[in-house]
């Protein structure tokens, strides 16, 4: 798990960023892109988007393959699995959590109606 943890780390890690994602979006409706397509659509440098998308390929979330004078980027899709399983695993944990806190206080609620300790405030 160490090694899926570290990749789940840097995934989190890039994607908090409003522009990676926005980027991550962009290129994964386009299925590849340039940065200097990317950046045409940004209120930003061509010079930005490239930084922002090479955070993005160390982050395992893009493939970079030139082209020429060009370089493409595309989706990876492993590591965003990977970060969803975990979400999902942490998220079972949870609910399995909170259902036996609902049943505890369903339990607790049973057994105060049945027998009620005496009011504190009647003296």
């Amino acid at each position: 798990m160490h090694g899926a943890g570290r990749s789940v780390d840097r995934v989190f890690a890039a994607l908090g960023d409003a522009g990676r994602r926005s980027l991550v979006e962009a290129v994964a409706t386009r299925g590849s892109a340039t940065a200097t397509e990317l950046a045409a659509e940004r209120p930003v440098t061509r010079q930005a988007v490239a930084k922002q998308l090479s955070a993005l390929e160390q982050a395992g979330l893009l493939r970079a393959t030139r082209a020429g004078r060009e370089t493409r980027y595309e989706m990876t899709p492993a590591p965003l699995e990977e970060a969803v399983e975990w979400m999902f695993s942490v998220g079972a944990a949870w609910d399995e959590r909170l259902e036996s806190l609902r049943r505890s206080l369903a339990r607790y609620g049973k057994s105060r109606s049945i027998r009620q300790p005496p009011d504190s405030s009647r003296s």
